[in-house]
């Protein structure tokens, strides 16, 4: 590890790997520090992803594919089944990874690219002058050291520690902030070929409970519940305990994680002076699906070839990092965000009754192809008698 880089990229999941290599691709020195000892662990995801959205990054290998997914299944609370086969689901069906091996397949090609990588090295502060971010305050297995550099990209996850350091307002609404548990299980009678979603107050509230394959026989079991509704004896792992009692109760736990995810707005903005923030550290996960893998790749790509351009021209001030962050809100993946934010703050108003009458109108249905988009069309065309309710969600799509 060097004292002076080009760029320096706090964090070593996704986002950060994606944005080193991209930046190291370019011809600039890169340095990512990931302050756990070991890339890809913990698991802090339940690790699914489209197919179409990962294959725009890297090429899938199967060594990091646990499960590739042919179907989603919707299960109200009254056990109406809302199922999405694959040749019209689209890219809501995928790959469930092993993130432990997938976070270090991209952390070795950033370095392969020329990136240096260290880890056990966690950033304890930004280095400012005159409000300009210059590099951070390292301590790196044990030991205080200063890394400098033209940008920093803080790619530190739900945290958003740098950033919030450095000046940036990364508070997440208690509302918005998704709390969740998942187990890692085997021995239990799943459909090995189906991501399967629990919806339902007494299941999930204000959110859904998930099934995603890993094998045969093995699946992350998770749930993510409103941040609001987390207290004594009505916190995730107790309405996940009760889920797994109830459907899988001899089948064997080997994992436990538990953690929080943002499904608020994006940051309002993602750049300062001499800074860049991706990733769950930018608040990009989708607020609907909870989903972030593509969208941290997205951004860490993206932050890269700005910033190059930048250090290229010699200026990395706010202003002129801008187009990274204009970028960005532009793109698709942006549009989506204000969306889906849009839907699922409609959604966590229904209750049981309202979430099984939609749930039964489109049991049955045959979309030519399924997206958010074609769904909402379709429950408003089939549910006359909640037309006006339903029109928060027409106006989520103009």
């Amino acid at each position: 590890m060097k004292s002076n880089y080009d760029i320096l990229v706090v964090g070593g999941g996704p986002a950060g790997a994606l944005a080193a290599k991209t930046a190291a691709e370019a011809g600039n020195s890169v340095c990512l520090i990931e302050k756990r000892s070991a890339i890809g662990t913990p698991v802090r995801c339940a690790e699914g992803i489209g197919k179409e959205l990962l294959r725009e990054f890297v090429k899938p290998d199967p060594r990091w594919i646990s499960a590739e997914i042919e179907r989603a299944r919707l299960i109200a609370p009254n056990g109406t089944t809302v199922n999405l086969e694959q040749d019209r689901a689209g890219n809501e069906v995928g790959y469930v990874l092993d993130r432990k091996i997938f976070d270090r397949e991209l952390v070795w090609q950033a370095a392969e690219a020329g990136a240096d990588v260290v880890v056990k090295t966690r950033a304890t502060a930004p280095i400012q002058e005159n409000g300009v971010v210059r590099g951070a305050k390292v301590l790196s297995v044990g030991t205080p050291a200063d890394i400098r550099a033209d940008v920093v990209i803080a790619a530190d996850g739900t945290e958003a520690q740098f950033a919030r350091r450095a000046g940036l307002d990364t508070t997440v609404p208690l509302r918005e902030m998704m709390s969740c548990a998942q187990y890692l299980m085997t021995d239990i009678d799943i459909d090995a070929g189906s991501t399967d979603f629990y919806l339902g107050n007494d299941v999930a509230p204000e959110g859904y409970l998930w099934i995603f394959p890993k094998g045969e026989r093995t699946a992350n079991v998770g749930i993510g519940i409103s941040g609001r509704k987390s207290r004594d004896g009505t916190r995730a792992k107790d309405y996940l305990d009760r889920f797994v009692a109830k459907n899988f109760p001899d089948g064997k736990t080997i994992e436990c994680i538990a953690g929080g995810v943002p499904v608020c707005r994006p940051l309002p903005c993602t750049v300062g002076d001499g800074l860049m923030v991706i990733g769950d550290a930018a608040r990009v996960v989708d607020p609907l699906t909870g989903g972030g893998i593509g969208n941290a790749m997205f951004t860490g790509r993206l932050a890269a070839q700005v910033a190059s351009e930048c250090i290229s021209a010699g200026n990395c001030s706010k202003e002129a990092l801008m187009p990274y962050d204009a970028g960005w809100r532009a793109s698709r993946m942006g549009v989506l965000l204000e969306r889906n934010y849009r839907v699922k703050e409609y959604f966590v108003t229904l209750d049981d009754r309202k979430l099984n009458t939609l749930a039964e109108s489109i049991a049955n249905i045959s979309l030519k192809e399924f997206s958010v988009s074609a769904l909402i069309k379709e429950l408003i065309k089939r549910n006359p008698k909640m037309l006006l309710e339903l029109k928060a969600l027409k106006d989520a799509l103009s």
